[in-house]
């Protein structure tokens, strides 16, 4: 007779469960697909990006090539036709920068002796030294081997920089071909799309597909609209107060300002205070307070104007989605990050259910609403205005 105490007798072992070693290698099978897949968008995040940019230059220029199209032009012909406009812009920007920089480079060649003596009697004037230009130029020999070394450096780099420039432009013909193809084939590819689903979720891409072209293009085109705007002001301010090169440095401060988000306006702003500064130190100031005042136009009257049917986006939503595009995928993230957050706002709103508001005071758009009291005294106060009024044109008329 067993012991009360006693451990109790053994049974048989249990089985493995028949689907436990599924659901081991199901989830090894997860971990590796997914470690396979972050290994993968890592090698193939260059070619994304490319095609992402393809994308969005597509959506761009796709209302200008469907009105073309829907004249009577066949959509590669109107494709071609907007790339020729496009480069016609962007050789005539560069052209004229670039002029613009050859001409101060070579003015500040040749007035650097006169710089030169300027700074030195500057510096002997304010810390009490005695240096001449005998001095520095005994410093040149130093300064010659140091910058020999640097050239030295930079030509045994040469094959590397001739092979990321090579990059470089293998890329931009690569984004240039991808852009043409989408745009010129962009019904094909959408036809081939909409093939591999079901007719209510063909509907749902080629709505998203509407939403995208119309913020992407009205994005464009109310900067583009912008930068008339900017360019147009400027150049008068700057022809008023006689700065140089007025025409070039009005067409850098409308592009650089509407086209470079986020930092854009101070870019924009900078070269014309500094070329003005060459001038006189007041013209510079001048012109730093035009810029300033225009900018404060801009955002508060111009483009909440301009832009309300095409992004209709908050500034500080639009600031936060520069700066999480950027983060994201560098400079090429600040340009798609306003369009694709307004294509984005444009997709919730539809599924997004909304109600109306309570009136409360925290909730109150505008000035703050009269209390009822004191509301009833206004009231009460015209009426005995308007009844003294009568009974004084009664006075009037019976004397």
């Amino acid at each position: 007779m067993a012991h009360p105490k006693d451990p109790p007798a053994p049974g048989p072992a249990r089985a493995m469960p028949l689907w436990l070693p599924k659901a081991f290698v199901l989830a090894a099978t997860t971990v590796l697909m997914f470690a396979g897949g972050l290994w993968l968008l890592g090698k193939l995040r260059g070619m994304l990006l490319l095609l992402l940019t393809s994308l969005f230059l597509a959506l761009a220029i796709e209302p200008a090539v469907n009105w073309l199209a829907d004249r009577g032009w066949r959509r590669g012909w109107a494709t071609g036709a907007m790339f020729l406009v496009l480069t016609a812009v962007s050789a005539a920007f560069i052209g004229v920068l670039g002029s613009l920089i050859v001409a101060q480079a070579t003015n500040l060649a040749n007035g650097f002796p006169g710089y030169v003596d300027q700074l030195i009697s500057w510096i002997n004037d304010t810390f009490g030294t005695r240096l001449s230009q005998d001095t520095l130029l005994s410093k040149l020999p130093t300064m010659t081997e140091e910058m020999s070394k640097h050239a030295s450096d930079l030509a045994g780099n040469v094959w590397g920089i001739g092979a990321t420039a090579l990059g470089v432009v293998f890329q931009g013909l690569g984004m240039l071909l991808f852009t043409f193809y989408l745009s010129a084939q962009g019904p094909q590819f959408r036809r081939s799309v909409c093939s591999l689903l079901p007719p209510h979720r063909q509907r749902q891409v080629l709505w998203a597909w509407r939403i995208a072209v119309d913020k992407t293009g009205g994005y464009i085109y109310s900067r583009a609209l912008l930068a008339l705007f900017s360019g147009i002001a400027h150049y008068i301010a700057l022809a008023i107060l006689e700065v140089p090169y007025a025409v070039t440095l009005a067409l850098w401060v409308g592009v650089v300002s509407q086209f470079i988000p986020a930092v854009g306006t101070y870019l924009a702003g900078a070269a014309p205070a500094l070329v003005a500064l060459a001038k006189s130190p007041s013209t510079a100031l001048w012109v730093l307070l035009f810029v300033i005042a225009y900018q404060q136009f801009e955002n508060y009257v111009l483009q909440p104007r301009i832009t309300a049917r095409t992004l209709d986006m908050h500034p500080a939503v639009a600031f936060g989605m520069v700066l999480a595009g950027t983060a994201l995928v560098g400079p090429i993230g600040a340009l798609l990050a306003l369009p694709v957050g307004a294509s984005l706002q444009a997709f919730l709103s539809a599924y997004i259910r909304r109600y109306d508001v309570e009136d409360d005071p925290l909730t109150v758009v505008g000035p703050p609403p009269v209390p009822a009291r004191l509301r009833t005294r206004r009231q009460h106060g015209r009426s005995k205005n308007q009844h003294s009024g009568d009974s004084g044109d009664k006075g009037e008329r019976d004397g």
